[in-house]
């Protein structure tokens, strides 16, 4: 067993832990809302991520890319390395397995959680995936809110077997470590179904000893990417001077078919990814722009290292959305498109407002205050 050696100095600011079942299960999301709820009746609220999987490189420090989303939305009066005192580069692990400095990094945790909770009303943590995530550094979420004195929430994708099931697995580890479970946020729960999950997920719940929180319908704004998301996962350079990336996808279309059938699936909110050579489509999109159809599609994709004359060009330029180019085939780009991660940015403006908005209605709020303060 590794030591558990307490250099937590601050045991009485108010703090609850945000883990998850799974990736992309929705922490981000629960915790870009609940910081809202929260400053409602508590001004002063501190964010803290101990452990960063996903980091950025700022003034030379490897911060993680949620604690710069918080950071940037609520203008949290702290420094960033403090927020996300530990990213896990790529050789961590190995370095860890070598050194095995627990008693180092645990103290830095409690360090980084002290300077943040000081003078706040409350302080939110975030966690790293499922309660397990940590474990070959000795860090789970698990044992990191036990080392910072947190109490938890468990974010669930929504639906009643699996995720119960899910989180029985999380709440055991959670117990080992003496943990206490506020209690369950069930999202991405299908609007129509809303009631029934809330039903007999609640009940599923109570048999373990937890408690339903909330459940929050799926929204597909949440889950779409933006045209500037899909430009940096490709690394993909911009053909004209449109500069609409914060278009939503909602649908990708691929141009393997003629023109004529491709211009009836264009829409507000597709993606249309063509190789360079394909001049017919490339005019297609043209033709719909200059037509007497309102149709305005997110974006278009050039492909497969081919790029279209010089008077194909010239037409690309007065398009209003963006038109990239990449060196990829087609298929390439569309299954990234299809993987893709989707995390909330700064500049998601209409997204971070929805997201307030379905936390503050959808979410007991009041009673993870009570449980907390």
């Amino acid at each position: 067993m590794v030591g558990t050696k307490n250099t937590l100095k601050n045991s009485t600011t108010p703090r609850v832990f945000v883990a998850a079942t799974r990736q992309n299960d929705g922490k981000t999301t629960a915790s870009l809302g609940l910081m809202a709820a929260i400053q409602e009746s508590h001004p002063r609220v501190g964010f803290i991520k101990p452990i960063g999987q996903r980091f950025v490189d700022i003034h030379r420090q490897r911060i993680d890319e949620d604690t710069v989303l918080m950071d940037r939305v609520y203008g949290l009066n702290c420094p960033l390395d403090e927020m996300s005192p530990i990213a896990v580069e790529q050789d961590f692990t190995r370095r860890y397995l070598r050194t095995a400095n627990y008693e180092a990094l645990a103290a830095r945790i409690q360090r980084a959680f002290d300077r943040v909770a000081w003078e706040k009303d409350i302080v939110l943590c975030e966690g790293t995936g499922h309660a397990g995530v940590g474990s070959v550094f000795d860090l789970s979420n698990a044992r990191v809110a036990k080392l910072i004195g947190a109490k938890v929430i468990i974010v669930s994708r929504g639906g009643i077997g699996r995720p119960i099931d899910e989180i029985a697995l999380n709440q055991a580890l959670f117990e080992k470590e003496n943990v206490e479970i506020i209690g369950v946020i069930l999202n991405k729960v299908m609007p129509g179904k809303v009631d029934q999950v809330s039903e007999f997920a609640r009940k599923g719940l109570h048999r373990r000893g937890l408690e339903l929180l909330g459940v929050i319908p799926h929204v597909r704004l949440l889950s779409s990417p933006t045209m500037d998301l899909i430009r940096e996962e490709l690394a993909a350079e911009p053909m004209n001077r449109a500069d609409a990336f914060r278009n939503i996808v909602d649908d990708v279309v691929v141009g393997a078919m003629g023109a004529e059938h491709a211009a009836k699936l264009f829409r507000a909110g597709t993606l249309l990814i063509v190789p360079g050579d394909r001049e017919d489509l490339i005019a297609s999109v043209a033709a719909v722009r200059m037509g007497c159809e309102p149709i305005k599609l997110s974006g278009v994709i050039l492909t497969d290292d081919l790029r279209p004359t010089q008077a194909v060009l010239r037409v690309l330029q007065d398009l209003p959305y963006p038109v990239l180019f990449t060196r990829e085939g087609s298929y390439e780009v569309a299954s990234k498109v299809h993987d893709l991660i989707v995390k909330t940015r700064p500049d998601d403006t209409a997204k971070i407002a929805l997201i307030r908005d379905l936390i503050r209605s959808h979410v007991d709020v009041k009673r993870i205050l009570q449980s907390i303060t």
